[in-house]
């Protein structure tokens, strides 16, 4: 039995002190009464013996009229405020059809000031977007006060609520793995965290739940997820935030590589279906799937933006045959466009190619008369002219662009002049979500300094011919069970086909450098597991940072983060990284070096 006191009773049925509802949900029908309202001072606007202030809060924006100039004494922009009066209809001409309370007004009775400001705001908040980034996220907290900023945050919201709704919805159980956890060999720099019990000792912050889930697997977890975070010691980029980022993590028991295909392709199509600007189109399922070695070929990327049409061919075998010598021996790459080009579009595409690294930018013009015209037509034999046509698929009016080097740096200035050219053309695809799977990575590769032969993409992936393939095979020509997701050139996810074999695993890190003895030191715990019936289990992780900046059509994805870290790997607002003191490096047994 519940005692229903007299103080309970008053407490649940008075209106809060500072506002009697937010302002989202205002509109006429609140005309004739007596409203108390809070929020922040985000204009002051005096109109001769009457003044205005647009009143914000997260939901909304309000107009509070003026009568009694006392009111307004001392109330300044970005102050807090809570204001007390009569709701009335606006003047017909001074409706504001850009909010939803635009056709009424309160007028004040009473203004109580609830924060105030004691210095000069550093920037106007209303256009927070175009200050300096450094200058932004010092003062983050006001930044975040700007519509579009705001609304960036609160969209990410609902995108991972959404996220946690569709994996659920699918069977999977949302778990929280460890955050401190221990440093491995592999993948990028680990943020480290000393231990004040054991001397010299260290743990690592996780740069994904990698480990961890394959354990779940193993404990008999049949589908795991989360929206994890991950650490990761990397410099920024436009589409990388440096030191943390959140990804949807999610594995599953008795899969197959095409299991989590399908996982992905509906988790993905639902979440950018739901959360696309208006009017954008989103690829459906089955996604394409293009093999590592033909993204690299015909996009010079492992991140293919399939919104542009064009494609790289391949023709080093074709000018082996001809003269040109910068050609011969070398990889040549090449792109036909047909587009209407003047010099001044060439010279500035040169540019561009000699920016890159490029020594210069072969072409051919198809004429009329199917003859060529360009730099590289004397080196091209009469008698090889038509193959060379029926090879690239050339016509009347095409243009065809060749990159050469070394394999890796012709696939590398061929992605790029391919890119280049889909954006000066204006042929890349607009109002498009256009999604691919890239799979078969190598799963090693050799140190071009060292020479010596590591992981290339995720060292607990499973080889493609499992411990055969390991023992017979040159460790060069072996894939991998591995893939990532793409969307709009951007990589969204990576995942992988696990190993979850003892054997294979022992073979693949001997193949890298590792000895038995190092992986049971640094993965003993998948060592150990692996040896009591681990089922086959596979997975993948597209990050949330990423996806949100896509759908916000961001072109920086600090924009969708609510405190991220600058450029430099420096929280500007609290001042991280910053010095400790001498007693606090003692407690965990650390000594700075000059």
């Amino acid at each position: 039995m519940v005692l229903i006191t007299e103080n309970y009773f008053r407490r649940t049925n008075m209106g809060n002190i500072y506002r009697d509802m937010t302002l989202e949900n205002l509109d006429e029908s609140y005309i004739g009464k007596e409203l108390k309202v809070a929020g922040w001072v985000e204009n002051i606007r005096d109109h001769g013996g009457v003044s205005f202030i647009d009143l914000r809060d997260m939901y909304g924006v309000l107009q509070v009229v003026i009568r009694d100039t006392e009111l307004l004494k001392g109330i300044k922009k970005e102050e807090s405020i809570s204001v007390e009066g009569l709701m009335e209809q606006r003047d017909e001409e001074t409706y504001n059809p850009k909010i939803k309370s635009g056709t009424i007004e309160l007028e004040a009775h009473k203004i109580t000031t609830l924060g105030q400001v004691y210095t000069q705001l550093p920037f106007e908040i209303q256009t927070s977007k175009e200050v300096r980034e450094d200058v932004r996220l010092k003062y983050r907290y006001l930044d975040l006060r700007n519509e579009k900023v705001k609304d960036n945050i609160l969209f990410r919201s609902k995108v991972i609520a959404y996220l946690r709704q569709k994996m659920t919805e699918m069977g999977f159980v949302e778990i929280q793995t460890p955050i401190l956890c221990a440093s491995s060999p592999e993948g990028a720099r680990d943020y480290i965290v000393p231990s004040r019990r054991y001397k010299g000792k260290f743990y690592a912050l996780p740069q994904a739940p990698q480990q961890y889930k394959q354990l779940l697997m193993v404990s008999g977890i049949d589908k795991y997820f989360q929206i994890a975070p991950c650490f990761r010691d990397e410099d920024a980029r436009a589409d990388r935030s440096p030191g943390e980022f959140y990804q949807l993590d999610f594995e599953m028991s008795f899969a197959t590589q095409e299991d989590v295909f399908k996982i992905g392709e509906e988790v993905l199509t639902s979440t950018f279906e739901k959360f696309a600007p208006e009017g954008y189109e989103v690829t459906k399922a089955p996604y394409p799937i293009i093999s590592y070695k033909q993204a690299m070929l015909e996009f010079g990327s492992d991140k293919p933006d399939l919104r542009n049409p064009l494609r790289i061919i391949d023709v080093t075998d074709f000018f082996q045959k001809c003269t040109f010598k910068p050609f011969i021996g070398k990889t040549v790459r090449a792109i036909k466009v047909h587009a209407n080009m003047s010099k001044g579009f060439h010279e500035k595409l040169l540019k561009f190619a000699t920016g890159i690294g490029m020594g210069g930018l072969g072409y051919l013009e198809v004429l009329e008369d199917g003859s060529y015209k360009g730099p590289i037509d004397k080196f091209i034999p009469d008698e090889l002219k038509e193959e060379f046509k029926t090879i690239a698929g050339l016509s009347t009016g095409d243009t065809i662009f060749f990159m050469a080097d070394k394999e890796e740096r012709a696939a590398f200035f061929a992605g790029q002049i391919r890119t280049e050219l889909g954006t000066k053309l204006d042929l890349i695809e607009k109002n498009a979500y256009r999604f691919c799977y890239v799979n078969d990575f190598p799963m090693f590769e050799k140190d071009p300094e060292t020479k010596k032969i590591g992981f290339t993409h995720n060292p607990f992936s499973m080889p493609q011919g499992g411990l055969e393939a390991l023992n017979t095979k040159d460790p060069l020509d072996i894939l991998a069970y591995q893939y990532d997701i793409v969307c709009n050139g951007v990589e969204l996810s990576s995942g992988a086909v696990r190993n979850h074999d003892m054997q294979i695993m022992v073979k693949a890190f001997e193949i890298a450098g590792y000895d038995e003895e190092v992986l049971k030191a640094k993965f003993g715990a998948l060592y150990n597991a692996f040896q009591f019936g681990a089922p086959p289990h596979a997975g993948m992780a597209p990050g949330v940072d990423r996806m949100i900046m896509l759908l916000r059509n961001e072109e920086n994805i600090r924009e969708v983060i609510a405190f991220p870290m600058s450029g430099t790997a420096q929280d500007l607002m609290c001042g991280a990284p910053n010095e400790v003191t001498e007693q606090q490096l003692r407690e965990v047994h650390i000594k700075v070096r000059d």
